[in-house]
Order: structure tokens, then sequence, then C-alpha cells
């Protein structure tokens, strides 16, 4: 049964106009899933999820008196989860928002085999955009043609590698403040 939805699609509502297939922007759609989620039933207020984001493992923990968060099952399909797979930052920021969702940290970006643990700061890279970033200024340096190829919308946007942490930022904070599905309205032909 599906309670709540959030698409990629919905992000430039709040201020992520580009970039709606990397990870930072799955990250925000699993942000915008689990408040979505937990406003419908009332539980926004209880359970505000991780403020400032880290990177880092965060399990949402139960409030005495108050009813439990949501246990919710990561269904990926076909969807290979390989690491840094983009449903893993679905899975991230819905665990960061306020969902209890069981897994495991091997496939995060930053993961690292040997020590076994997780770098949070490469994972928070991912997350917040630099990733991108990184790769966009290698293009505009290397390739120019392909920069301007596979990078269009940013540049139609007006938006420059330097802009994109605090873009999703933004979007983070606005998730929070705004996450209610606004319906369309259908158009009589």
């Amino acid at each position: 049964m599906t309670v709540c939805t959030a698409y990629a699609h919905d992000l430039p509502k709040h201020g992520v106009k580009v970039g709606l297939t990397n990870y930072a922007a799955a990250y925000c759609t699993g942000l915008l899933l689990a408040r979505r989620l937990l406003s419908r039933f009332g539980m926004d207020k209880t359970y505000k999820g991780q403020m400032e984001v880290t990177g880092d493992e965060y399990n949402v923990e139960s409030i005495n008196d108050q009813p439990c968060t949501f246990t919710c099952y990561l269904n990926v399909g076909l969807a290979r989860t390989t690491t840094g797979n983009k449903v893993l930052g679905s899975l991230k920021g819905a665990m960061d928002e306020g969902l209890s969702i069981p897994h495991g940290t091997t496939q995060f970006p930053g993961y690292d085999s040997k020590s076994k643990g997780c770098n949070a700061k490469v994972h928070q890279k991912y997350i917040k955009g630099p990733n991108v970033a990184g790769y966009v200024r290698y293009l505009m340096e290397e390739d120019e043609d392909t920069y301007k190829k596979q990078f269009s919308q940013y540049i139609k946007n007006i938006v420059t590698p330097d802009m994109t942490k605090e873009m999703y930022k933004r979007a983070h904070t606005a998730i929070r403040e705004n996450s209610v599905y606004e319906k369309k309205l259908k158009e009589e032909v």
C-alpha cells in the first residue's frame, strides 16, 4: 500500500532546478518523502530528524510517551545497489529526516572495505553536491563541448559549480519548512 510519494521533479519547488538525477537530489527526495509522511500523520513536530547533514550514521530514537516513528523497508526493485547508487541517497535522506529503515552502510559512498567503516566526510560530499561541482569544473577545463552538452541545464539556469553546495543546503531547509504536495489542476480541453 502506498501512503506517500515524493519525486525528484518536485524538487524545483524547493530550489533544486538542475541535477535532478544525482545522489544529492536523491537525498533531497528522501528528505521530502520522510517529511511528507511524518507531516501526514502529525509526527513532524515530534521527529525532526538530523538537522545538520554530516554523512554520519543516524538512526532515529523513539521518544517516551510518543508514537514510534515509521519503520519502512526499501524496495529497490531491479536496481543494483552498488556503492554510491542514488537509491541509497534516498534511503539516507529518509533516515536523516526521521524514518527507521533497516540497512547496512557497506554500499554508502565513503565505505572502506579494509577498515570496515564509512568515511562520513566522503558521504557528506555526495549529499551536499561538491562531487558534482568538481566534475563540472573538470569538464569546463578539459572538455567544454561535453560540459555544454551534459550540463546544459546548469548553463541555462545560471548555476555555477560554486553554487551547488548552497543550493542543496537551501533545499534541505525549504523541504523542512514546507513539504506539502500540491496537486496540479487538470486543464479542461
